[in-house]
């Protein structure tokens, strides 16, 4: 293989890693349902929000920036609101000179509360991702009543992920090697570049879906009857449920902050 998606798991001697994966999984919700809840340019509860998930990092045994330090995947997704800046009316801040734009209290306001709820949320992710094996991650997604089509759509895309992107790898350098430039030759143009793409993209999806046959009839005579088994079996301990009604009471600081400050 040329690329590697291995599972981002950190075993780590903590009552974080040891709590069940039900738990962590309604905690997570709870934690990024209580961040979409909060109104914007509350920027004191978001503090509150990002002190608590440290907290629980640290706790974790992660070290502080681990969770900042991974949560860049965000940053594409976010300049999708960028927009956001220039489209509410309200109070404007700045004018930008020579194009006419002027950037508004109320877009500086929606912008900024879009990036904290997103940069905070996906770093809740990844500490979900990082304190629970994958297999049990899944377990506890179907025994949450998640539909088991959509559980076993992300089981399937995660462990198959990384097949396609070495498939797609080998054809490109497939391509490369056939169509060598040199110095007296020119290099070929972007339409040709996006015509050899989109045969390429075409051709990955022909051999997905005959593999996905292939493994799918594998699985199917190996006895998959449409679950992931595991050999861990979780049972809610006294500590669980210790940890599920703490996390709950803790989470609910944010709303009555919320309650007491922001009317």
């Amino acid at each position: 293989m040329h690329f590697d998606l291995t599972d981002q798991y950190q075993d780590r001697p903590s009552s974080i890693h040891d709590l069940d994966p039900r738990v962590k999984v309604v905690l997570t919700i709870l934690y990024i349902l209580g961040l979409s809840l909060t109104p914007e340019a509350a920027w004191f509860v978001f503090l509150v929000f990002f002190v608590m998930l440290l907290l629980v990092v640290g706790w974790a045994q992660l070290g502080l920036t681990y969770t900042i330090r991974r949560s860049y995947i965000a940053a594409p997704f976010i300049l999708a609101a960028l927009p956001i800046f220039f489209m509410l009316d309200g109070p404007t801040l700045i004018t930008l000179p020579g194009l006419g734009w002027t950037v508004s209290a109320a877009g500086f306001d929606r912008f900024f509360t879009i990036l904290i709820r997103t940069w905070i949320g996906v770093q809740a992710g990844i500490l979900l991702t990082v304190s629970t094996r994958f297999p049990d991650l899944i377990w506890a997604l179907d025994e949450l009543h998640v539909p088991k089509v959509l559980v076993a759509i992300v089981s399937f895309m995660y462990r198959y992920l990384f097949v396609l992107i070495d498939q797609s790898m080998r054809m490109r350098q497939a391509r490369a090697s056939r169509s060598a430039v040199t110095q007296e030759s020119r290099r070929p143009s972007a339409i040709w570049h996006a015509k050899v793409v989109g045969m390429m993209v075409g051709s990955l999806f022909l051999r997905s879906l005959e593999r996905s046959e292939r493994v799918y009839a594998a699985m199917a005579s190996r006895g998959y009857e449409g679950e992931m088994r595991i050999l861990n079996s979780f049972h809610m301990r006294p500590q669980d449920w210790f940890g599920l009604t703490m996390g709950s009471i803790v989470l609910l600081i944010p709303l009555f902050i919320q309650f007491i400050f922001i009317r």
